[in-house]
């Protein structure tokens, strides 16, 4: 591989120590395939193409473009130059030709985002520079960065644009329930594609420890000293194991208002795709370049997701995905467990009621507010 101090592509890069450079890299290398598998179900879902065209003629691009300009900080080789250098670091890295514009946003929620529908916008904040290190800096950069090639922004801008869209018809009897459907499977999607995205900030920053260190620090705050990764981990552990049939639906209340996997979800995603196959075989030079997108069916995509799905229902150890299996495998009695798993619902008590137990909302309600939504 050429060696990273070269100038490559307008932007001159000299990471602060040696990395690989995936010239030519196609995001398939790291997409994940329930990132892929959700954006074809997106695509096909009844009304989205009539919706994603209105909006890409009347979202206010240049507006957005204006007010970040007008109201942040550009990164530059003036401003933020540490930034600035990593932001270039990444692009070449991943071989990306033209390095986004990236803004310092003033607020105290850590936060990243990637939006743009012509061309992408890195946005971070001043809570989220001031929370990472250099090398947990260089893997969120990195994962913007892997939003931008695999074309991200444009879903995810008008992902922001429909949530605030359904907020204002909020009040219109029926008026914002085709909106919501679209929100919701987006939402979906772009839960997906974080996954796809934190594996290139892992392909950027080439530093495991580093990647997790940010996840932790985006859970727990700048409390290292108090937090372990082990402990971390099995955190994701015991949440996808723990509980019968009732916490496994309520699994899947929460996340549905979310527009992310939950932290120890990410870690935990992250170290298994780390310490795969796949990965090494990028960090070795063998991954599927660009100029060979065009060659791609669609038909492997699906059977890579389909593929993925069935080891992810056979090898889970939640409650509902082992029903599932057992169903598939015939197993006896299943009325029976059913019936079992939900008796806490129809009693009245266990995690059920204990999400709505205070002011009508899930348990996640406050905890979304004060999660950041984007990086």
């Amino acid at each position: 591989m050429p060696d990273d101090s070269h100038e490559q592509n307008g932007h001159e890069n000299v990471p602060s120590r040696q990395r690989r450079r995936f010239e030519g890299i196609s995001s398939r290398a790291y997409e994940h395939p329930a990132d892929r598998s959700a954006l074809v179900a997106l695509r096909k879902l009844s009304g989205f193409d009539t919706v994603f065209k209105a909006l890409s003629g009347l979202l206010p691009e240049r507006s957005l473009r204006l007010l970040f300009l007008s109201d942040s900080v550009r990164v530059s080789d003036q401003q933020f130059a540490h930034l600035n250098d990593m932001l270039r670091d990444a692009c070449y890295i991943l071989d990306l030709e033209k390095v986004p514009p990236m803004y310092v946003n003033q607020d105290p929620q850590p936060n990243a985002m990637c939006i743009g529908l012509d061309e992408p916008i890195i946005v971070v904040t001043t809570g989220l520079v001031e929370l990472l290190d250099e090398e947990e800096m260089r893997a969120v950069i990195g994962h913007e960065v892997g939003h931008a090639l695999s074309g991200h922004s444009v879903y995810r801008t008008i992902l922001l644009f429909l949530t605030s869209l359904a907020l204002k018809v909020a009040w219109i009897p029926l008026g914002n329930l085709a909106i919501m459907a679209i929100v919701t499977a987006l939402r979906e999607w772009f839960r997906k594609s974080e996954l796809s995205a934190d594996r290139a900030g892992l392909l950027v920053g080439q530093d495991l420890k580093a990647s997790m260190r940010g996840l932790m620090k985006i859970a727990g705050g700048n409390h290292l000293h108090e937090m372990n990764v082990d402990a971390f981990l099995a955190q994701a552990e015991e949440y996808e194991a723990g509980g019968d049939l009732r916490d496994s639906v309520l699994k899947i209340l929460n996340v549905l208002p979310r527009s992310h996997p939950f932290t120890t979800v990410r870690a935990a995603e992250l170290k298994k795709w780390a310490e795969s196959r796949d990965f090494q075989r990028i960090m070795d030079g063998h991954y599927p370049r660009r100029s060979e997108d065009k060659d791609t069916k669609v038909t492997d995509s699906f059977r890579e997701s389909a593929e993925h799905y069935t080891n992810h229902v056979k090898s889970s150890k939640d409650p509902l995905m082992k029903l599932v299996t057992d169903i598939a495998g015939g197993a006896g009695d299943l009325g029976g467990r059913v019936r079992r798993g939900f008796s806490g619902f129809a009693n009245g008590g266990g995690a059920a009621s204990e999400g709505t137990a205070s002011g009508g909302g899930t348990a996640t309600d406050t905890a979304e507010d004060r999660r950041p939504d984007d990086e």
